[in-house]
């Protein structure tokens, strides 16, 4: 993977990638409000890519991301909460193995924090609660495979 990223004017940047490029204009959205949709958007593909390889349909989903960052330079992710809300004709163990499947295994984004960065999620499915603030284990990706997903973070 290379992205390239080329100073344009003022806090404008453009970003090349192998696929696309799009601009970075700071302050209006910042780095870090890019990696977090980054982070978010990975796992978001997974939840629908996962269900759908299993012949399912998430419908409505909305993930939300909220972090705790150091107050001091460097301001890292210390603490992220990711609220997933989605609707599907799954049983509810089902739809809360998907979200797992994204956190512990497919995505990149998530796994490349989860070392240093505190991670809990909630689930909302077909409308119930059915996890709050679940702490996932920091460290190591866990071996259970889920099977091949081709979303938008290879490998």
């Amino acid at each position: 993977m290379n992205v390239k990223i080329i100073h344009k004017d003022g806090m404008k940047f453009e970003a090349q990638t192998a696929n696309s490029s799009f601009v970075i204009d700071c302050p209006v959205i910042s780095p870090i409000e890019y990696f977090l949709a980054g982070i978010i958007t990975c796992s978001a593909t997974d939840v629908v890519l996962v269900p759908q390889n299993q012949g399912y349909e998430i419908k409505d989903l909305e993930v939300d991301g909220e972090v705790v960052r150091n107050e001091d330079m460097p301001r890292k992710f210390n603490e992220l909460h990711l609220s997933y809300t989605f609707n599907s004709d799954a049983k509810d163990i089902l739809a809360s193995r998907w979200v797992m499947a994204s956190i512990e295994s497919y995505c990149s984004t998530i796994n490349t924090i989860r070392g240093v960065t505190k991670i809990t999620f909630s689930l909302t499915h077909n409308g119930k609660l059915i996890k709050d603030k679940v702490e996932v284990i920091s460290g190591e990706v866990t071996p259970t495979d889920f099977g091949s997903v081709d979303g938008c973070c290879p490998s």
